[in-house]
């Protein structure tokens, strides 16, 4: 994990143009952008990528790569950036999840918190997990934050796939900007160096052990796969799909020890939804139906079409049995 958070934290810094610069070689030198990728994870959508049929597979896996990494990195802070207006900045680890009572006994104090403090001062909002200090910020600044915050992630949403828009290195980049400004807004003094925010934004997160760290891919152990294919590096996408630049393909990613990729469904799971519920209310018609045919009301008085002309003879009232 560190080695992609250092590859993914240059890649984040470089210049606008440098990074225009990568983004047109996977692009082709013409500037041709016709090729359209579906990245998925498994069964699960990620992005769209705008390519070339030129392109190395080799390039094309490392900037898949930063990409897919990129946007976990925005989703991390994005949820860290929750608990941090509601609850403030992260305490020392020799604090967290000690009571009030325990860490003064322990004469702990966290040295923090004075530092770093919101802009227009404080509201404390004591955090149940113990894992930050209450000093959350004041409601115009936690709009700030929660704005920002849902701007940066509408940005690399997987959306953006159902909207038929491409996710790039600049879009991610951007949503980084955006949440690190937002942040600096609020905490013009910083946050703590240990502060899981300010980690993510210096690439020193530590991952390690956590289930967030199993979703990120590794550069040297990402491999995309196409059509059941594994798209060799040291060759070129045309080698797999052809020439032909107007094409859109389900490429997925995912890592070298996962092996082949599990076939994509004939039927999607919306799809299946609809038909499971037309099935559904066809049914219900079916069963109204078959009580609609039910004709037992034929044996009730009311529907004996000879009841009238009884009743005139006299003889409505005539049982045939011997007398109790």
């Amino acid at each position: 994990s560190a080695c992609s958070s250092i590859f993914f934290r240059a890649a984040v810094h470089l210049p606008r143009s440098v990074l225009g610069e990568t983004q047109a070689r996977a692009a082709g030198s013409d500037g041709r952008v016709m090729v359209q990728l579906h990245i998925k994870n498994g069964s699960e959508s990620q992005f769209l990528l705008d390519t070339t049929v030129d392109v190395a597979v080799e390039d094309l896996t490392r900037l898949v790569t930063q990409i897919y990494n990129g946007r976990l990195k925005v989703d991390r802070i994005c949820a860290e950036i929750n608990e941090l207006a509601e609850h403030g900045t992260f305490l020392p680890i020799n604090m967290q999840g000690l009571t009030d009572e325990q860490i003064e006994e322990l004469k702990l104090k966290d040295e923090w918190a004075e530092k770093c403090v919101p802009s227009g001062g404080f509201e404390f909002k004591k955090d149940e997990i113990g894992r930050r200090n209450g000093h959350a910020p004041n409601q115009s600044m936690k709009a700030v934050l929660t704005k920002t915050k849902e701007e940066a992630k509408a940005l690399i949403s997987k959306k953006q796939a159902q909207a038929n828009v491409c996710v790039t290195m600049e879009m991610v980049k951007e949503a980084l900007d955006q949440l690190r400004g937002a942040v600096t807004i609020v905490y013009p003094m910083g946050l703590p160096p240990h502060d899981p925010i300010q980690q993510e934004f210096d690439g020193k997160e530590d991952l390690s052990g956590l289930q967030a760290g199993k979703m990120v891919i590794e550069e040297s152990e990402a491999r995309l796969w196409w059509a059941g294919k594994e798209l060799q590096r040291g060759k070129k996408l045309s080698d797999y799909i052809g020439k032909n630049e107007k094409t859109k393909i389900v490429v997925k990613v995912q890592k070298q020890s996962h092996g082949a990729p599990a076939r994509e469904p004939v039927i999607n799971e919306d799809d299946q939804k609809q038909m499971m519920m037309y099935y559904y209310r066809r049914q219900e018609e079916l069963k109204k139906l078959d009580e609609n045919d039910d004709q037992s009301y034929l044996d009730s008085t009311w529907a004996d079409r000879h009841a009238l002309k009884r009743q005139f003879q006299g003889v409505n009232d005539i049982k045939w049995g011997p007398r109790k």
